[in-house]
């Protein structure tokens, strides 16, 4: 994709996430992806750019995950765009069989996410997908719990990322992209 139609699409993504002040409490700037979802071509947008990144990496990724319910959006469109699969990483207690669990902190409690231990193979090379990264809790969890996997995580790739909650540190240095940035 040349830089020009990159941009066009990045500024469809970018005007397509709408902002709440004072959400879910005083003083938070709640940025909503549900505009994405509603408007076919920015959420064709989201989808090629995801595919263009990922083509243009030397590795190939073999699998996507999704997080637990927003990653779930964008996940299954994005392995089909690619021809692989795609594998839910879900919230505690929903998942049947084995599963590998991770505990994290959240900045109100507690949370544990679970992944199927028969989902991923160990060296297999997986991308994480999600709608949003804040502090980071979740998607810091989900690269410890594919770590766990023994899976080879090229990159974590979220459609908005909050910059000034440096949400970043949590993920351990593990490749991460993010399409539009506040």
């Amino acid at each position: 994709m040349n830089a020009e139609r990159l941009e066009e699409k990045l500024r469809l993504v970018r005007s397509n996430v709408k902002t709440y002040p004072d959400f879910p409490k005083q003083g938070i700037l709640f940025r909503d992806i549900i505009p994405i979802l509603k408007e076919p071509k920015a959420f064709a947008a989201v989808i090629d750019l995801f595919e263009d990144r990922l083509r243009k990496k030397s590795t190939q990724t073999e699998l996507i995950l999704g997080l637990d319910a927003r990653g779930f959006l964008f996940g299954p469109a994005l392995a089909q765009r690619l021809g692989i699969g795609f594998v839910p990483i879900r919230k505690k207690g929903k998942l049947p069989g084995k599963v590998y669990s991770m505990s994290y902190r959240l900045e109100y409690g507690e949370a544990e996410i679970e992944l199927q231990t028969e989902a991923v193979q160990r060296g297999q090379k997986v991308v994480i997908i999600d709608d949003l990264l804040a502090t980071g809790g979740t998607l810091g969890a989900a690269c410890n719990l594919l770590k766990q996997a023994g899976a080879e995580i090229v990159e974590c790739v979220v459609v908005v990322e909050l910059k000034d909650l440096n949400g970043i540190k949590k993920l351990n240095c593990v490749p991460f992209y993010s399409l539009v940035q506040f």
